[in-house]
C-alpha cells in the first residue's frame, strides 16, 4: 500500500525537489515498511538505510535514479518477520551449557547445606545467549528482493507525481512573478524614454557652462566626452536584454525535464541587467522602478531554488 500527498495537477511542466512517499507489504515471511523524501540541492544524493539483502541496494538505487536528477533524497526500509514468535530462537548448545551449570550450583549449594530454591525455566531463558533475538536467515531472497522492488517502484511512482504537481504550483508562482518583472521592465522602457529630453537638456547646460568656465578647451573633444557619457548612460540594451530574459523564462517553465540549473543560471543574468540598470539610471524615477525590479527577480530566485 502506497501513500502520497495528493494536489491539484496544473499545466506547467516544472518539477520540485520537494517530495515524500511511503508504503508498506509483505511476501516471502517478511513484513516490510518503507520512506522516501527529497529537498533542496544542488545536485542529485541518495542516502539509503536499508536491511542486508543481496542486490537490493544497487536495484534501488537505479530505480530512483530514474525518476529524480537533483535533490538531496533519502530511501528508509524497515524489514522484520511476519511471525514474531520465530524472531526469538533458542540456542540448544547455550541452552545445555546453562543446564549443566545450573545443575552444579545447586549440587555445590545443597552439599554445603546452603539452602536454594529450584531453577526454573524461565531463569534458564534470561541466561545471556541461551535465547537469540533477531529474524531467521531469509529463504527465499529473490522472491523478497522482487516483491519489495515492486512495491517501491510503485510508490515511486506517487513520489515523482508529488514533485510534479509541486512543481507546477511552484511554475504558476514564477509564471506570475515574470508578469510582474515583465510589466517592470515595460515601465523602465517608459521612464528611460521619458527622461532623455530632460537628460539631453542636463548634458548641453552642462557643456554651455564649461566653455564659459574655460574658453580654450577643445570643444569638439568636449562634446565627444560628453556623447560618450551620454551613451554609457543609456539603459537601452539593459532593458531589451531583460526582455530577452522573460522570453527564456517562459519557455524554461514550458520545458520537460530538469531545469533548475538554467533557471539558476537565468536568474543571475536577470539580477546583472537590473544592477546595471540601477547603476546607470540617473532618474529617481527609474532607480525606484529598478529597485522594485530587483525585488521582484530576488523573489522569483527563491521560488526557482526549490526547481529541479
Amino acid at each position: 500500500m502506497v501513500k502520497a500527498t495528493e494536489a491539484p495537477l496544473t499545466p506547467c511542466r516544472t518539477v520540485s525537489m520537494t517530495g515524500f512517499a511511503s508504503g508498506q507489504g509483505a511476501a516471502a515471511g517478511h513484513d516490510w515498511s518503507w520512506d522516501i523524501r527529497s529537498v533542496n540541492g544542488k545536485g542529485f544524493d541518495l542516502r539509503m538505510r536499508l536491511p542486508e539483502l543481496e542486490g537490493l541496494e544497487a536495484a534501488l538505487r537505479k530505480l530512483v535514479s530514474e525518476r529524480v536528477s537533483r535533490g538531496n533524497v533519502s530511501l528508509n526500509l524497515r524489514l522484520t518477520h511476519s511471525d514474531a514468535a520465530e524472531a526469538l530462537r533458542i540456542d540448544p548448545a547455550a541452552l545445555e551449557v546453562a543446564i549443566t551449570v545450573a545443575e552444579a550450583v545447586q549440587d555445590a549449594a545443597r552439599a554445603r547445606g546452603l539452602p536454594i530454591e529450584p531453577m526454573r525455566a524461565g531463569d534458564l531463558l534470561a541466561l545471556r545467549g541461551v535465547v537469540e533475538h533477531g529474524a531467521p536467515p531469509v529463504t527465499d531472497p529473490e522472491a523478497l528482493r522482487n516483491a519489495i522492488l515492486a512495491e517501491i517502484e510503485e510508490g515511486l511512482g506517487c513520489f515523482a507525481a508529488m514533485r510534479a504537481s509541486e512543481g507546477a504550483e511552484i511554475g504558476v508562482v514564477i509564471g506570475a512573478q515574470l508578469d510582474t518583472i515583465e510589466a517592470l521592465v515595460a515601465q523602465a522602457a517608459t521612464a528611460a524614454a521619458a527622461r532623455k529630453p530632460s537628460a539631453a537638456e542636463t548634458i548641453r547646460a552642462a557643456l554651455t557652462r564649461v566653455i564659459e568656465a574655460a574658453p580654450d578647451l577643445d570643444e569638439p573633444r568636449i562634446v565627444q566626452e560628453l556623447a560618450l557619457i551620454a551613451i554609457k548612460n543609456d539603459v537601452t540594451e539593459e532593458i531589451d536584454r531583460l526582455r530577452v530574459h522573460v522570453s527564456a523564462a517562459r519557455a524554461l517553465l514550458a520545458e520537460a525535464g530538469p531545469v533548475g540549473r538554467k533557471f539558476e543560471f537565468l536568474t543571475q543574468e536577470f539580477v546583472r541587467e537590473a544592477n546595471t540598470l540601477c547603476s546607470k539610471s540617473g532618474d529617481a524615477a527609474l532607480t525606484q522602478i529598478g529597485l522594485a525590479l530587483k525585488y521582484a527577480i530576488d523573489q522569483m530566485r527563491e521560488q526557482i531554488q526549490n526547481v529541479e
